[in-house]
């Protein structure tokens, strides 16, 4: 194996971001299984929100915390020494407790709040500042800092699309594993280990075989209705982004 020690990574995103792909990269190890989004089922039960598939996220899913992290913390699935969390920053409600997360590595992927809200738009065209997650990844950011007394690794989704192979290699020194070239492409299809949601979210991922360049133009511009959100979400992006590898 590429790796000979056991990591339990939790890479905290908003949406509409690079995680799924990022999970398909960490996916293509050998020495790696991957947890898709562990949370929503909780996040869905507490909320009501009315996702797509919300009902049988929640029939399928563990919708009690507790389980949930015991899981995240336990043995590692199917023997392997990592073992790669993807978690979304708004699904890990208040009253959940984050103990836990000083249990595992925990790594931070932001994105520029234009380019997530313009994307969000398409699926729900008036999210609210905690639907794009940026606040709560800040406060989980803090607790990571102030209780484990170290600074977490940050990536960038923009530099990760630019440079996958200098990024991913600066955020595996980071936490001491092995970078492996395995990491920077991989099948297009279905995965087992997918969410039951990837049906509805995960249309272009499945045709994926590596991390596709940004386009060189620049996002279109927040609508005016949610300049707020842009706002408060653009300081919690900017802090984390003095803070990324790169």
């Amino acid at each position: 194996m590429a790796n000979d020690k056991l990591v339990r990574i939790a890479m905290w995103s908003g949406p509409r971001n690079i995680s799924t792909a990022m999970m398909r990269s960490w996916g293509n190890r050998p020495d790696a299984f991957v947890c898709d989004e562990p949370f929503y089922a909780c996040y869905l039960n507490a909320t009501g929100l009315e996702h797509p598939g919300a009902a049988e996220v929640i029939a399928t899913g563990e919708t009690n915390p507790r389980n949930v992290i015991e899981r995240l913390v336990g043995e590692i699935p199917e023997g392997l020494p990592i073992f790669y969390q993807k978690q979304m920053t708004h699904h890990l409600l208040p009253e959940i407790d984050r103990a836990w997360l000083a249990a595992v590595t925990n790594c931070f992927l932001i994105r520029d709040p234009r380019e997530v809200i313009v994307s969000y738009i398409r699926k729900n065209n008036d999210p609210t500042l905690e639907d794009v997650g940026f606040v709560q990844q800040a406060e989980i950011f803090d607790w990571v800092c102030e209780r484990t007394g170290t600074i977490p690794p940050v990536i960038d989704a923009r530099d990760v699309l630019e440079n996958p192979r200098k990024v991913l290699g600066l955020l595996c020194e980071a936490i001491s594993v092995e970078f492996l070239e395995a990491m920077l492409s991989w099948p297009a299809g279905p995965r087992e280990t997918d969410g039951i949601w990837a049906k509805h979210w995960y249309r272009e991922v499945l045709t994926s075989t590596t991390f596709r360049r940004p386009s060189s133009g620049e996002a279109p511009e927040v609508p005016e209705r949610l300049r707020p959100v842009y706002e408060r979400s653009r300081e919690c992006y900017e802090r984390l982004y003095q803070r990324r590898l790169y």
